[in-house]
């Protein structure tokens, strides 16, 4: 839905566009350590991985790095040094790959490219299209159709087939979005990687040296995933499909194929010569080849021969001859020498004999779900311990017309049956036909039921199956596999097979394949290392107890060139793993420059950094290089720098890099700083990948937002505030668009309210803050100020959010409602206010700086004029506000001075709100914040009652059914509020029960007032134990939905909602401020009264502590017309009721609150002839002629059964007042 007007966003943009004009003139976000080499001032490091530079950021990224932004700006309100600095990626193969497309697609395709029609396999498209790289670019199937989607014209995208461009183009662009965000980076110290920065080179270079010389990286062969079109692994960062897939082992089943053979295989003999030929199937279950009692063949599917060695013919689906050439499976590496092809339906009835089948012949049978993308299309079939092969095998035996169909004969199926081969507890020896009969599995066709039948059988075969048959007899699988599977391939009769477990597509656009390949590795495995990696992630904060046990799975198993051997590159996740020490020293070698291209202030040039000068920078223990031609005093200013801003403090990041970046991050800080524990990283912040509207991003979709199209559309902190709020956890997050406009308007809001109070400040009242709604707001703001600080510490900025803006914004809502007894808000005293507005900017400040920032500045430019001479207290210690006297010349206007002394209300701060502190919270009175809470849900309560009784649902209903019209209820105008001391002896029975038995599960139940305990006990076994006390059992018609309300407030309040008596005075509370629940409730009259005193029964048994019960009535009461006599005022005639008990106070009350605009004090006349008084004609030079003024402490005596009103006299006299009485506004 189209944003109705775009006011208020280009309202918070251009305000957003002045303030970061201010902070860039000012360079508040560049950070350097403290000027005096021995200060202890704190530091704050943290760091985001840097993005690659192949197109625009987008929300994704903000997501992630917005982590960074809101901690950098909160722990430099903890005054520290706070730096963030921002490197940007171009490293490795993307922007290559993306560059030889572009150059490649122009020599096929012309330019500008004029490109075919789509004639890809409808299945493999949308395969694509699910894919992370139509997610990510479109569905545009070219390069050339992917920069276009960038907005690009063709005149521009050629250039980018230099991947020099790249470098020129895109890390502007991101540096630009990311000033326009508002993100606190300095700036200086960015870089772009590559061998095009030197300096950048030099020090990735060295690393590597130093790893090396410690034998940490290692050369030989391993399987890795790789791209056949790059010719180089193509590690998680260099693929476009696929981040995160690994090499999966498959035992490669080796299927001899029997004569006669099939006329395919025959032919392909005749012409080749003699051979054996083998279908090669993949299993991941080698301990199940004991059960073979065929194999599946899809009927549709192609498949290969090809030279496995000089003898032998292994037959496949393409795609994983492809895989095995890259293996040493073929007969030449990196190559298939395919000898024919032919499809399934071709090689169905082949004879097979099969490495450890009970059957000394097996057949090629008929399946339609084998696939030919997943293993080698070939299938080992055992029915014993496959659902799948027990169904498919079940409906060839039972469906002629099927074996007919692929010409199968009944000897190559009918003879052949599930084979018991391993024993399953609750499954017996054929867990297949067990569990399909268990699931009522009826044919192959039931592929759900399949699904979750083999997640039953496997799971439970691999953890507790015990073989039956076998030199492995009576071993348990899972101990056995490996053995089993070394055995057959030792015997001849299989081979280690891999291929990537999901597809995998490199940026280039090439499938990619698992590779047996030389390779320089970084020896991850190694002991020594592993455990300073363990003890490194020991000591480190990780934030969510999800990321830890990511870390721990992850640490179980384990371009630039390299320096030693010019024909390698760096991988980019290896190169990315320490360059946070170089972002020390960035500023201070690369001068104003992000490639290292332009002279610094220490006239070092990179040819000068040796590994020795980097030794000395980065290593404590290194000595000065007194040959490296550069000023010790020039070294020992980058030395420092590392020195002062080491380790990592925080290292934020998307869930996804854990078991990649993330981790090789730990490993190599640990062996670059073997002996300096303390320059490990200290902390590393995880989060979810970010959903757009609940979907995935997709450019393909259109659910797709740039960083630029979203600051475009939402400002920069309506973005901030919506990104804080889309989510804290390593699960995915949120970002709703509906959620972003609300918090467009919530920030203009704001600011409106801050600019609207400011004009009127001097109306607030002033003096002691004393009163319960003055000392519970302070309260409540201290306690959210200190709730805010925790939860930014804990770097859970949707938390903090929720009590630093949305909570406390409600805060001041509650305020000013409890306010409103006094007239239009003009009881909110000053002092309060003022505290609000500014601790209000600060805890908003490191999630919306912009909008903070600017309501600091209004802050700044306050004036009033008071009639007191005093000093309020000072607030945060950032801000002093002082009382200063002016003469009365100051002022153009003489009518501006007021009674007593003019003064002038003057603000002084610190400059811009990125200097102020973190707001000190004052006394937090957990009482007092308890009664206030108290009172706002009784309050809710009351109304909701209220509501219900003006409209009887029940009354309706009943009427309905018997055709007669609903009794309509008077509206009420007194109520009776009754609280409980102490609960009914049955309910404090179950009370006590509940929390011994709530303890019992939860030994940590009794130390947790405010929060739920872990598990409560069943509602079945409460109700047992309840029955059987005594004074309990005769009301357990009542128990149980008393037990099931209790349980519902443990949710809400925590253990407390179990304590017998509350911390404070209900009736207390409610008495002083009964004035509020009158305005709330519209309510002439309210008492409040003890539960004991009622009459009814139910008000005795509901009310009970911290539930205080209402009843409404109407009672009898006399009509007046009130009059304003004062010509040319505007107020009306009006109607007003006068009720038993009524002063002349209530009554003047009543009638300033129906008139709604008095905003002075009013006063109410009598006439002094009550009968011929209101007849008369008034007079316009003297109005109150033939009126009295009534005192405001006179009774009123209300007599409704004669219909008249009489004023009670101070010697006790009455006087009547008649039907009308007369009123003034002063």
């Amino acid at each position: 839905m189209e944003r109705k007007g775009t006011f208020k966003v280009e309202f918070l943009k251009n305000l957003e566009a002045e303030v970061q004009a201010r902070w860039e003139a000012e360079k508040l976000c560049e950070v350097d350590p403290p000027a005096d080499p021995n200060s202890t001032e704190s530091k704050f490091f943290i760091t985001f991985p840097y993005p690659y530079m192949n197109g625009r950021l987008h929300l994704g990224h903000t997501f992630s790095l917005s982590k960074a932004e809101f901690a950098v700006r909160f722990q430099r309100m903890l005054g520290k040094r706070a730096l963030w600095p921002f490197g940007l990626h171009c490293t490795g193969m993307p922007i290559k790959a993306c560059a030889d497309k572009l150059k490649r697609e122009m020599e096929d395709f012309g330019f500008p490219p004029q490109f075919p029609e789509e004639d890809e396999d409808a299945a493999e498209v949308a395969e694509i299209k699910d894919s992370k790289v139509a997610a990510k670019t479109g569905s545009g199937k070219f390069q050339w159709d992917i920069m276009r989607s960038l907005g690009l014209e063709d005149e521009e995208i050629k250039n980018f087939a230099d991947a020099s461009h790249w470098l020129e183009y895109f890390p502007p662009l991101a540096i630009q979005d990311l000033k326009r965000m508002g993100a606190h980076i300095d700036w200086r110290r960015s870089f772009i990687t590559t061998d095009v920065n030197p300096f950048y080179d030099s020090f990735v270079r060295w690393q590597f040296i130093r790893l090396k010389a410690r034998d940490k990286v290692q050369y030989g062969k391993r399987y890795t995933i790789f791209s056949p079109k790059d010719g180089q692994p193509c590690l998680d960062h260099d693929r476009s499909v696929g981040e995160g897939v690994g090499p999966q082992e498959y035992t490669l089943i080796k299927l001899k194929v029997e004569e006669p053979f099939p006329k395919a295989l025959a032919e392909l003999a005749k012409k080749h010569g003699p051979a054996n030929f083998f279908l090669v199937a993949a299993t991941l279950r080698p301990e199940t080849m004991y059960g073979q009692t065929n194999c599946w063949l899809h009927p549709d599917v192609e498949y290969i021969a090809f030279l496995h060695k000089e003898d032998e013919v292994f037959v496949s689906a393409r795609r994983a001859a492809r895989n095995m050439s890259y293996q040493g499976l073929t007969a030449t590496q990196d190559s298939v020498a395919e000898l024919g092809s032919f499809r399934g339906s071709e090689l169905m009835g082949a004879r097979l004999k099969a490495p450890l089948s009970p059957y000394p012949v097996i057949y090629a049978l008929t399946m339609m779900t084998v696939r030919a993308d997943k293993g080698t299309g070939v299938v080992t079939s055992v029915p014993s311990d496959s659902p799948d092969d027990y169904a498919a095998l079940a409906d060839l035996n039972k469906k002629k017309e099927l074996r007919d169909k692929f010409g199968l004969t009944d000897d190559m199926v009918k003879p052949f049956h599930a084979v018991p081969i391993i024993e399953i507890p609750e499954y017996g020896n054929l867990s297949a036909a067990a569990v399909c009969d268990e699931l009522k599995i009826t044919s192959q066709n039931d592929r759900e039921k399949l699904e979750k039948a083999k997640e039953l059988v496997y799971l439970k075969g691999f953890y507790e199956g015990v073989l039956l048959v076998g030199e492995f007899k009576g071993r348990k699988v899972q101990d056995v596999k490996k053995d089993l599977q070394m055995k057959l391939v030792n015997g001849n009769q299989a081979l280690i097979y891999k291929e990537p477990e999901k597809l995998v597509i490199s940026r280039s656009g090439d499938e990619c394949v698992v590779a047996l390949c030389d390779q320089w590795f970084l020896n991850y495995g190694e002991d020594s290392w592993r455990k300073q990696a363990d003890e490194c992630l020991a000591k480190m904060e990780v934030y969510h107890h999800e990321t830890r046990k990511n870390f721990e799975a992850t640490l179980d198993w384990l371009r630039t060139r390299l320096p030693w051997d010019e024909n390698w590159l760096i991988e980019s996740l290896s190169d990315s793993t320490i360059y946070m020490a170089y972002y020390t020293v960035a500023h201070l070698l690369q001068g104003p420059s992000l490639d290292g291209s332009s002279p610094n202030s220490l006239g070092i040039t990179s040819g000068l950094m040796t590994p020795e000068v980097w030794d000395y920078i980065f290593f404590p223990s290194a000595s000065y290089p007194s040959d490296s031609g550069i000023d010790k005093s020039k070294l020992d200013v980058l030395r420092r720098e590392f020195q002062f801003w080491y380790p990592v403090d925080v290292r934020v990041s998307g869930k996804d890099l854990v078991p990649n970046h993330l981790t090789y991050f730990i490993y190599n800080h640990t062996a670059m700083w073997p002996e300096n524990p303390d320059k490990w990283p200290a902390g590393v912040r995880s989060n979810g990948h970010l959903l757009l509207n609940s979907e995935k991003m997709s450019k393909s979709t259109g659910n797709f937002l740039t960083l630029t199209e979203a600051i475009d559309k939402f400002g920069a902190d309506g973005m901030r505030l919506c990104l804080a709020d889309s989510g804290d956890s390593i699960e995915d997050a949120n970002f709703v668009v509906s959620v972003a406009e609300a918090g467009i308007l919530r920030l203009f809001n704001f600011v409106s309210w801050v600019k609207e109070i400011l004009v009127v400040l001097e109306k607030l009242r002033t003096g002691p803050l004393d009163s319960f709604k003055d000392r519970a707001f302070d309260s409540e703001m201290n306690q959210k100020i200190l709730e805010t600080k925790e939860n930014y510490e804990k770097m859970l900025f949707k938390e903090g959010l929720r009590t630093g803006f949305f909570e406390y914004q409600a805060l001041r809502d509650k305020y000013r409602e409890l306010c409103l007894d006094s007239g239009t808000g003009s009881a909110m005293h000053l002092d309060l206010i003022l505290k609000f507005i500014e601790t209000q900017a600060l805890l908003l400040a490191p999630i919306c700086p912009h909008v903070a920032e600017h309501v600091w500045h209004l802050l700044r430019k306050i004036n009033i004029r008071t009639n007191e001479i005093r000093v309020p207290k000072m607030l945060s210690g950032t801000v002093a506000w002082a009382y200063v006297p002016f003469p009365k010349s100051s002022f153009e206007d003489e009518n501006q001075e007021t009674n007593g002394r003019v003064m002038l209300l003057m603000k002084v701060a610190n400059g811009s709100i990125m200097n102020a502190a973190w707001p000190k919270a004052g006394q937090v009175d957990e009482i007092l914040v308890k009664s206030s809470q108290y009172l706002m849900n009784a309050a809710h309560e009351f109304r909701l009652r209220l509501k219900a009784y003006c409209t009887p649902a029940i009354a309706a209903k009943a009427a309905k059914k018997t055709n007669a019209t609903p009794v309509q209820r008077a509206i009420p105008t007194h109520g009776i509020v009754y609280v409980a001391a102490s609960y009914p002896s049955w309910q404090s029975i179950v009370l006590t029960t509940m929390k011994s038995m709530i303890t019992q599960i939860d030994g940590n139940a009794s130390t947790m007032d405010e929060e739920p305990p872990a598990a409560m006990p069943d509602n079945k076994v409460l109700s047992s134990t309840l029955g059987k006390l005594e004074g309990v059992s005769k009301n357990m018609k009542k128990v149980m939905p008393f037990v099931q309300a209790v349980k519902d407030r443990i949710l809400a309040q925590g253990m407390r909602a179990l304590n017998l008596t509350l911390d404070f005075d209900e009736k207390e509370v409610l008495e002083t401020n009964k004035e509020y629940l009158l305005a709330t409730l519209e309510l002439e009259g309210i008492e409040i009264k003890a539960a004991a005193e009622a009459d009814e029964a139910k008000v005795r048994d509901e009310c009970t502590p911290g539930d205080p019960f209402i009843v409404f009535f109407a009672p009898p009461s006399v009509t007046l017309t009130a009059v304003n006599i004062q010509p040319k005022k505007g107020y009306f005639q009006l109607e007003v009721p006068v009720f038993p008990q009524d002063t002349v106070k209530k009554l003047s009350q009543r009638i300033a609150k129906r008139c709604k605009n008095v905003k002075g004090s009013l006063r109410i006349l009598a006439y002094d002839d009550p009968e011929l008084g209101p007849r008369s004609i008034p007079s316009s030079s003297d109005p109150e002629k033939g009126l009295s003024t009534l005192q405001s402490d006179l009774s009123l005596c209300v007599d409704p059964e004669n219909d008249k009103v009489d004023v009670g006299l101070s010697n006790d006299g009455l006087r009547p007042l008649g039907k009308q009485i007369a009123y003034v506004v002063e």
